[in-house]
């Protein structure tokens, strides 16, 4: 008797063992990342992007891996996420404060950057253009070849810019804190 209370009390323990053992996916090959525009680095951010940094697969990105043309998720995965904590300016358009999808068409000369409020989506399979509250074209400029899709944020001439960098490809798309005070100026 002794033995199969063992014997019930060790199955019981291996099934419980087994029903709460934790299982992750595998890492993700292309991490998601955080990209934030600060006044200076102790002041709260005025944007942060989300967004998952694909890596390069061809010898080239854009036209080859990326075609040019389509609408393309700014990343990979779930689709880049930028919040304003104001006002901004994106481009020439202003954008009230929020949270929106960037979603991109990628051209050789110049690309389209689209700000959707169909957020929470994943990859560009949901975008609906009439939920579109920006878009503006942006000229493409060379540097560097870098592997890894990257957001950043660069001020240059007291200027804010958003760039996405892939490949060869840069693309600086100018933002900046909008206070209508200042507009009336």
């Amino acid at each position: 008797m002794k033995k199969m209370y063992f014997g019930v009390v060790m199955m019981m323990l291996l099934v419980c063992n087994h029903i709460t053992a934790q299982r992750f996916s595998p890492l993700d090959k292309n991490p998601t990342d955080i990209a934030y525009l600060r006044a200076n680095q102790l002041s709260k951010p005025l944007i942060k992007v989300v967004y998952s940094r694909p890596h390069k697969l061809e010898t080239e990105v854009f036209g080859k891996q990326i075609p040019f043309g389509e609408i393309w998720r700014t990343g990979d995965n779930e689709a880049t996420e930028v919040k304003f904590f104001t006002d901004i300016k994106f481009g020439d358009e202003l954008v009230k404060a929020g949270t929106y999808i960037l979603h991109t068409i990628p051209g050789e000369k110049e690309w389209t950057i689209i700000l959707n409020s169909n957020t929470d989506t994943w990859g560009a399979f949901f975008y609906d253009e009439s939920k579109d509250v920006a878009r503006i074209k942006i000229p493409v400029k060379k540097g560097e070849p870098i592997d890894i899709f990257s957001i950043a944020f660069n001020q240059n001439y007291n200027r804010n810019f958003m760039v996405l960098a892939w490949d060869t490809t840069r693309v600086n798309i100018p933002v900046e804190s909008y206070s209508p005070f200042l507009a009336e100026l």
